[in-house]
């Protein structure tokens, strides 16, 4: 399951300020015990839409799993038990049982022992809008079963219905052993109004038109998987289907985003070979379907052969000019069918067995399709998301957890992912993969634990990982480094002296490479940081003109470097990776009274990656004139000519700074441009040279549909007919929204609104909301927060002082400028 983190902050400002129950920590979470297993499922229900009820019928097939029992217990969460009886043949004898609305207790009639199998029936009509949910407050939402405009009273809205199993919903809609570690075939049939389409797990056996205007659909799954991953979903869909090896691949959508299916979702045939491939497992289920739903309650989720995704998935053939965000979450998923399905964490505290491989799928997709520069723009990414989520505390495989849910979080997934990148790149890409094929065929339609994968490692590299699986999996935390360079004339030595510098007792034991540069000429060494201070010498009859610690950027950790911007351009120049030359960038971008360090920044305008040209434009301080005159041509250049729609829109954001009359042809041509981003940039950028001249074009496009940047763009310059109206909602709007990502969205179109107003009181009213807001977002959050604020506060002043250039009240915005300035860092006033 890939969860959208939308609301992180917001949610790790809640927790903070609860009252913390730690009676868990002493609470050992041990893999369920399995008296029963399930054997085989079969399903009949029927949907009551008025009342958002199921009615269900279940067979349930199982055995005692080793000691024989007279009893079975079944999760059925809120639901309406209606009999339950023991089949035999076809006939039925009623059972004695308990239920007390989570728990089916059931008395066998007599002792079954180990691997006898029987078969249970059970009539009964769940009942989930009236499920009151067990556990923490990280549980809002586990409903199983979702009705989505039933009465279809909401008119914009369709009528669907879909499941949600993780972690134990599932027996929200129907009774099981809702625990990982069991596995189950399934047979589902669905009664459904004719006109809607269905999906289930596994293949669409038979359809059968009833007489009362519905539909009975007859899916089979022949392969067993764990309970939380089966899935049911109705509504009116298009279907567009591709195959995989003659195996159908579809993609269920809404009518209106039948065209564009395959820009979506097209990838897909191709990600099911290149997973087969570096796994060395082929496919291993009957069929691939993806399929939207409206409100769900996650980003996406892995049901085999059935993936769920949000509807945010859906997106039109004009907003993908601009990329296809939701890429890395199909690779996600996807990947999920052999990491998570095939083979199944045998708990949650084991959940990461499941959610890094999916995580670190998004890098080899992305390296495998865009490049390596793509993949490892991803990895940085991911691992920024681990180490600003203040999780250093908690271990990887964890046995101690308040609630199940909250083991799915940035250690489990983020952290994760790049223990296995590191992992990679230690034993080398042949041994990864193939110890990747051992541990899916040695564990396939089984559970899981980590060790599991320990010894699929060991099998096949001869090596003893405990060592690594004892630091990563079964620990929390990571370095913290230190790095210092030095060389001695005398005996022509260079000398790296690394620190860990992290809190608490615990070493890091770190194989790394070290390059030594001179010239292009590059020497590698491999050594082991394995001390709270290392020192490693390297012969070399010159002052090298680079160092490189970690010269291929793969490790989880912090790190403080004495480089000098002589070896940071080197860097750039030869090391070569994406992360040499990030790194190269943002220590640039601190140096930038260096003409050196704006060259830097200028070439890295015109880099090859996408992703550094964007960062190189967002780390110039073009309130200095000197920079923008070195960087003008290549900002210009960008503008008109980039590949990528992104930078060219930001590089038509960074014209604004110029104030030049003539970018305004430039501006109106590219407000016509397909892409979204570039559009709503020119049509901002225009707004700032040509108010009317904006107001007239937003007009003309509000003709037609907007989403996305131009969307935005268009509100903001509506408020520009009335700017002081405007304020006045959009402050008593701003101020009523709680510490929300809703509220850092709107927090640069209120910001750029203060540009326009000229009443000083207003501007101070308006600044003081924002800056209560940036200083309220959570500390482990600010490093990423306060850039995007601080720079819309900058943009204000910025538009200030050209507004005094246009013969405005020069003391009364001079006032304004300093009282923005008031609220800045010292860093961030340079230039006003």
């Amino acid at each position: 399951m890939k969860k959208t983190l939308f609301l992180l902050f917001l949610a790790t400002a809640c927790i903070t300020t609860m009252a913390q129950d730690t009676s868990w920590k002493k609470e050992y979470r041990e893999t369920v015990p399995r008296i029963n297993d399930l054997v085989h499922t079969k399903l009949d229900v029927k949907f009551d839409y008025e009342n958002s009820y199921l009615n269900g019928k279940a067979w349930i097939t199982l055995k005692p799993h080793f000691y024989k029992t007279d009893s079975l217990t079944l999760d059925a969460k809120g639901m309406g038990i209606h009999k339950v009886a023991m089949m035999n043949g076809a006939a039925m004898k009623d059972l004695k049982y308990e239920y007390d609305g989570w728990l089916l207790r059931i008395n066998l009639g007599k002792n079954y022992k180990g691997g006898e199998s029987y078969t249970i029936y059970i009539d009964y009509t769940a009942k989930p809008n009236e499920v009151k949910v067990k556990g923490s407050a990280a549980i809002s939402d586990a409903k199983g079963l979702y009705f989505i405009n039933p009465k279809g009273e909401e008119k914009d809205k369709p009528t669907q219905i879909w499941t949600q199993g993780e972690t134990e919903a599932s027996s929200v809609w129907f009774p099981t052993i809702d625990k990982p570690n069991q596995r189950t075939t399934q047979e589902i049939y669905m009664t459904v109004p004719a006109k809607y389409v269905t999906l289930s797990n596994g293949k669409l056996m038979t359809q059968k038109k009833n007489a009362d205007g519905t539909r009975t659909d007859y899916w089979k799954m022949d392969l067993p998987h764990a309970p939380y991953l089966f899935f049911m979903g109705v509504g009116d869909f298009s279907i567009i289907k591709d195959s995989y090896k003659g195996k159908e691949v579809s993609y269920y959508v809404d009518k209106e985003y039948a065209s564009v299916a395959r820009k979506i979702f097209g990838n897909t045939p191709e990600m099911i070979a290149f997973f087969s491939k570096i796994t060395g497992v082929d496919y291993p289920w009957v069929k691939y379907a993806q399929i939207t739903g409206h409100d769900y309650v996650s980003g996406a989720m892995e049901n085999t052969t059935a993936t769920l995704h949000s509807d945010a998935a859906q997106q039109t053939a004009r907003e993908l000019v601009d990329g296809n965000f939701w890429e890395s979450t199909i690779a996600h998923e996807l990947f999920h069918q052999w990491f998570g399905d095939y083979v199944t964490t045998e708990s949650w505290s084991n959940i990461t067995l499941n959610e890094s491989f999916a995580n670190y799928s998004e890098v080899l997709w992305a390296e495998y399709k865009y490049g390596k520069d793509a993949g490892d723009d991803q990895n940085y990414g991911d691992m920024q998301g681990y180490l600003f989520s203040n999780s250093g505390k908690k271990d990887l495989v964890r046995f101690y957890y308040n609630d199940k849910e909250d083991v799915f979080d940035a250690v489990s997934y983020n952290k994760g992912g790049r223990i296995l990148h590191m992992l990679r790149n230690y034993i080398g890409d042949s041994a990864f993969f193939k110890a990747l094929n051992v541990y899916l065929a040695t564990n396939k339609f089984k559970a899981a634990e980590a060790h599991q994968l320990r010894l699929a490692f060991e099998e096949v590299t001869g090596k003893d990982l405990n060592w690594y699986w004892n630091q990563w999996y079964f620990g929390a935390g990571h370095p913290s480094l230190d790095i210092n360079y030095s060389y001695d004339n005398a005996t022509k030595k260079a000398r790296v002296i690394v620190k860990q510098t992290q809190a608490g007792d615990k070493v890091f034991k770190l194989p790394v490479a070290v390059d030594v540069y001179n010239g292009a000429n590059k020497i590698r060494y491999t050594v082991w940081a394995k001390s709270k201070i290392d020192t490693f010498d390297f012969n070399t009859d010159r002052k090298p003109d680079l160092i490189n610690f970690d010269g291929d950027k793969i490790l989880l950790a912090t790190k403080k470097e004495n480089k000098t911007l002589d070896e940071y351009i080197h860097q750039y120049k030869y090391a070569g990776t994406y992360l040499d030359r990030r790194e190269a960038i943002e220590a640039a971008a601190e140096q930038q009274d260096d003409p050196k360090a704006v060259e830097l920044l200028n070439s890295a305008l015109k880099d090859k990656y996408s992703g550094l040209r964007n960062l190189a434009m967002g780390s110039l301080n073009m309130s200095d004139d000197k920079v923008k005159a070195v960087v003008e041509k290549n900002i210009f250049d960008i503008a008109k000519n980039d590949s990528k729609p992104v930078v060219r829109a930001a590089a038509i954001s960074y014209l604004n700074s110029y104030n030049n009359p003539e970018n305004k042809d430039i501006f109106i041509k590219a407000i016509n441009d397909s892409s979204y981003s570039v559009s709503g940039n020119a049509l901002i950028a225009l707004s700032e040279v040509d108010v009317p001249a904006a107001i007239a074009e937003m007009k003309e496009l509000s003709k037609e549909p907007a989403k996305g940047v131009l969307a935005n763009a268009l509100k903001e310059v509506e408020a520009l007919i009335d700017p002081d109206k405007s304020f006045d909602e959009m402050t008593t709007e701003y101020e009523a929204l709680p510490l929300s990502q809703e509220k850092f969205q709107m927090t640069g179109t209120y910001t750029k609104l203060i540009g326009y107003i000229d009443n000083t009181g207003k501007v101070k009213s308006g600044v003081d909301l924002i800056v209560k807001f940036r200083d309220a977002i959570p500390a482990a959050f600010r490093s990423q927060t306060d850039p995007f604020i601080n720079k819309a506060l900058r943009d204000v002043m910025t538009k200030k002082l050209r507004s005094i250039q246009a013969g405005g009240n020069k003391e009364e915005i001079t006032k304004q400028i300093e009282y923005i300035k008031s609220k800045l860092p010292e860093a961030e006033r340079k230039g006003f």
